[in-house]
Formats: C-alpha cells, sequence, structure tokens
C-alpha cells in the first residue's frame, strides 16, 4: 500500500510539472520508481513509467485535437516511422544491464534538461501541408527519435517538436500539440515491449496514472499565475532534472 500511495504522489508531481512547463516531467518518472517507490528492477520502472507516460500524452492529445491545434498528417508520418524505432529500442534496452541502463538514463536526463532552457522559436508556418520532401525528412527523424524515446522509455516531446520544426517549418505551438501523437504512440510501443516480457508493474501503473490525473487539476489554476513568471520557473525545473541524473550518477 504504501508503494502504491508513493507511486501515486510521484504522479501527482509529474502531472503537475507537465501540465506547468509542457514536457520534461516525464523523465523523473523512472528514478522516482526506483528511488523513491523502491523498485529494484530498472527494465519494470522504464516499462512502467512508459505506460504512464503513454495516457498521459493521450490525453493532452486529445485536447490539442479538440482545440485544432494537431497537424495530423505530419504527426502521422513522424509517429508511425518512430513507432518502428521505439519497438527495436526497447528491445535493444532489455539487452542492456540495469546499472548501465541507469547511467545512459541520467545523460539523457541531464540532455532533456539542457534543451528546456535553449531559446524557443515560435516562428512558423501554421497553414504547413505535407508533401513528398517532408516525408523523406520526417521518417529518418522519426526513426531516429523513437530509437531514443524506446531505449530510454522517455516520452521524447524534447525531441519530437524539435524534429517536426525541422522537417517541416510548422509553428512551435503545432509542434508541441502534434508531437503528443509520437509520444502516446512511442510510450505505447516500448511498455508493451516491457509488458510482453513480464516487466510492467500494473498497480504502480495505475497509482502513477491517477496521481498524475490529480497533478493535472492541481497544476491547471497555477499556470496562469506563473506565466510570467515562466522562464525562471523552467529553468529551475531543468536545474531539478540535473541534480536528479547527477544523483543517479553518483548512486
Amino acid at each position: 500500500m504504501t508503494a502504491l500511495l508513493l507511486a501515486a504522489l510521484g504522479g501527482a508531481l509529474i502531472g503537475l510539472l507537465l501540465t506547468l512547463f509542457g514536457g520534461g516531467g516525464s523523465v523523473l518518472a523512472t528514478p522516482w520508481l526506483i528511488y523513491v517507490v523502491g523498485v529494484a528492477d530498472v527494465h519494470a520502472a522504464i516499462g512502467t513509467s512508459a505506460a504512464a507516460v503513454a495516457v498521459n500524452a493521450a490525453a493532452g492529445l486529445a485536447g490539442q485535437a479538440r482545440a485544432g491545434r494537431v497537424k495530423w498528417p505530419c504527426a502521422t508520418v513522424f509517429g508511425l516511422a518512430g513507432l518502428a524505432g521505439a519497438l527495436i529500442g526497447a528491445q535493444l534496452a532489455k539487452q542492456v544491464d540495469g546499472a548501465a541502463l541507469l547511467t545512459w538514463f541520467a545523460f539523457a536526463m541531464i540532455a532533456i534538461a539542457i534543451s528546456m532552457i535553449l531559446p524557443r522559436k515560435g516562428e512558423g508556418d501554421p497553414a504547413v501541408h505535407l508533401i513528398l520532401p517532408m516525408v523523406l525528412k520526417l521518417a529518418p527523424v522519426g526513426l531516429a527519435t523513437g530509437l531514443a524515446a524506446g531505449f530510454f522509455g522517455i516520452g521524447g516531446g524534447f525531441l519530437i517538436a524539435p524534429g517536426l520544426m525541422a522537417s517541416t517549418g510548422m509553428t512551435l505551438a503545432n509542434a508541441g500539440a502534434s508531437s503528443l501523437l509520437s509520444v502516446t504512440l512511442f510510450g505505447s510501443a516500448t511498455s508493451a515491449s516491457y509488458a510482453l516480457s513480464g516487466q510492467l508493474v500494473w498497480p504502480l501503473f495505475g497509482a502513477l496514472v491517477g496521481g498524475g490525473l490529480v497533478g493535472t487539476l492541481v497544476a491547471l489554476p497555477l499556470a496562469k499565475r506563473l506565466e510570467s513568471q515562466a522562464e525562471l520557473a523552467r529553468r529551475l525545473f531543468a536545474a531539478l532534472v540535473i541534480a536528479v541524473a547527477l544523483y543517479i550518477l553518483t548512486k
């Protein structure tokens, strides 16, 4: 019971961070399961967190779709190419020793934190349409991104949105919304791979999702209050992610 309560608390924290900062929060799910909840199997922690990330992303995708921000043709090409990469990445990760995988995961956390504080450009074409040259760019970038997402069991949103913008010229808002399709697909593929290997802890998954819903609801009224200090808050959060990564590397 204690483990489920701790997992729910972690889900609430992650849901809060995801809502406030629009990404990056899910990378804390695996360390939380290992160091706070006490999941001994690194692979099980990664598989379980990937499943929770997929559910959270699907909920976000539904909201963005209703708002008309998702560029479905571009998002679909990127997501389907990345789906294959995610399945390959998850299969490769299961062959890697848990301690070594956790070390690589820590380096991925640092990369995500750095990406969060880099300047973001919002310019782009809001009326972008899929054409053949875009497909030739989207597919390989999606494949590589999915490979990384599957290997580390993360959503990969910090890579997906820039990849969509670079490949299509769409706006940041459209890229952020469209990236949720890939996050959903990648998380589903990764967690399914681990589930088939018996490395997904379903009760903890349920607790993470339930807690995430509460965290999201709590964060909604806070998001507007933080708008004026969004950049400072994002930097502080990135520093937290780096601190957790360094903790993992020293263990």
